[in-house]
């Protein structure tokens, strides 16, 4: 590993105490740093270099787990963090950054270069101009941005011509943390790897697949956030639509950045255009209401009393392609839901006769692959068998995989997956410009809509529930259901409707 220095705007925000430096200390634990970086908080802040460390390594012990913890190692780690006190919109202070930056890699001159924007979306146009003033973006320099990249279509387009006036494409790392999960990961490794499923993968055996990404809390303090954003900014046009490409995209002709994200680049064009009838019936939008026991969006902090923000949507997309057309994909995601899930359900076709009796009065005929990216990483493969006994009754049951059985999940998390490949220059799971900027060419029409009429439905729906029943009636067109996870999953075999 070469020696770098990582620049953090926005170093005493929620996300850096949350996730970052939580990642970052998991790969020095792990020796996968080299012992000479250099970690630069950026804020307004004003802490001193010692009152940073204190406070860092305080925010380690709260968000943590405490057998991550280590006493004499985590006193070692903050020893590499440095701060300083400025204001990343206003290009004054450009200029004393960089002359930090030199002290830090004494005065030689500075090659590996890593920035993380973990700032408000309005400073992601900002910052990349000011390192240009100063010279920052040098060759070996790379920068990363959180979502969400741009509000709108036009505003991704703009900002992508920010980013490239000041940066090459490959210095580029538009991050999506659903993308270093290791079981979104291995979604590819499933299909690609395993030549019993891939021939059933496509039109002429799945019925439908549902993609599924909720969780069990509202939005806690964000409510200016999310009153400018909304779940389908915050969820749909990044995380479910990249859940879309893993299950809909043909395999890359080799496993490299260029041939991956091709493929997802193809699923984005390839989604089917929404006509006015579809804004109005193959989309519901929901907001949390209150249920006697937690408030109501509305009820939030910092959002307005009659605010229309949906804080849940669910859709139906088509793929137009020889192997996905005709096949719905419905794709769904929400606050304060019963529980917190991320999965993807292939629904494959019914047998054509069902020629045995059903034990318990049901048989499903269908049988579901279900793969659960979280909580209780695994896959779910649900067929018929026969009851034990005299006669053929025939009962669906599950084949159960749990990645505990591979000795479970890695210790570092997606963040720090991902700021490793970066460090490492290797941007495959990373959102290219042209990927963000189809993607939002499909769903700038639902927000230019929605704009152009405000009386569109917004339904309400109890806190603690599965959002709003008009999400459920969108999907009876075809003979479909949503698949919806018990409360407090335990094994992964455990489906309210099943």
């Amino acid at each position: 590993m070469n020696k770098f220095s990582i620049v953090i705007f926005g170093a005493s925000g929620d996300l850096t105490k949350r996730k970052l430096m939580p990642a970052l200390y998991s790969l020095y634990k792990e020796k996968r740093l080299d012992d000479e970086f250099a970690i630069l908080g950026v804020s307004r802040t004003s802490y001193s270099d010692d009152e940073y460390r204190t406070y860092i390594l305080q925010e380690l012990q709260e968000f943590m787990k405490v057998e991550e913890q280590d006493i004499e190692l985590m006193p070692r780690f903050v020893a590499h963090l440095h701060y300083i006190s400025m204001d990343p919109a206003l290009e004054s202070g450009y200029a004393s950054l960089k002359e930090r930056l030199l002290e830090l890699s004494d005065k030689r001159n500075f090659n590996d270069l890593l920035f993380y924007l973990a700032t408000p979306p309005s400073l992601y146009g900002v910052i990349p101009l000011h390192l240009k003033s100063v010279g920052l973006n040098v060759a070996g320099s790379r920068i990363i941005v959180e979502k969400p990249f741009g509000y709108d279509l036009q505003s991704a387009e703009e900002l992508n011509h920010i980013y490239a006036s000041v940066f090459e494409e490959h210095q580029i790392y538009r991050i999506d943390h659903f993308l270093g999960k290791e079981t979104a990961q291995n979604l590819l490794a499933f299909r690609f790897a395993n030549g019993i499923f891939e021939p059933l993968w496509n039109r002429n055996y799945v019925d439908y697949i549902e993609i599924t990404a909720v969780e069990n809390l509202g939005i806690e303090e964000r409510g200016g956030f999310y009153e400018t954003t909304g779940a389908l900014r915050d969820m749909v046009q990044n995380h479910l639509i990249q859940l879309v490409a893993l299950a809909a995209m043909e395999p890359p002709t080799v496993f490299n950045a260029d041939s991956f994200r091709n493929e997802v680049v193809k699923v984005y064009e390839s989604l089917t255009p929404l006509t006015e009838e579809d804004l109005n019936e193959h989309i519901v939008r929901g907001q949390y209401t209150e249920n006697g026991i937690k408030r109501g969006y509305r009820q939030e902090k910092s959002v307005a009393p009659d605010s229309r923000t949906e804080t849940y949507i669910a859709m139906k997309l088509g793929i137009s392609n020889w192997r996905w057309s005709g096949v719905p994909f419905y794709i769904r995601t929400g606050k304060q839901m019963p529980t917190k899930v991320t999965e993807i359900v292939v629904h494959f076709r019914e047998t054509p006769h069902q020629m045995f009796h059903c034990a318990e009065g049901t048989c499903p005929r269908a049988n579901k692959l279900i793969l659960r990216l979280q909580p209780n990483e695994g896959i779910v493969l649900k067929i018929g068998l026969k009851v034990p006994g005299t006669g053929f009754e025939v009962k669906q049951v599950t084949m159960d995989f749990s990645y505990d059985q591979l000795g479970g999940l890695p210790p570092g998390d997606a963040y720090a997956r991902l700021i490793e490949d970066c460090i490492h220059g290797d941007p495959t799971l990373f959102t290219r410009s042209d990927a963000v900027e189809s993607s939002w060419r499909f769903f700038n029409p639902i927000l230019q809509y929605w704009k152009d009429h405000p009386d569109t439905p917004l339904f309400g729906y109890p806190a603690g529930t599965w959002g709003p029943l008009e999400s459920e009636a969108m999907m009876h067109e075809h003979g479909a259901e949503w698949t919806n996870p018990c409360k407090n999953l335990i094994n992964t075999d455990q489906y309210c409707d099943l």
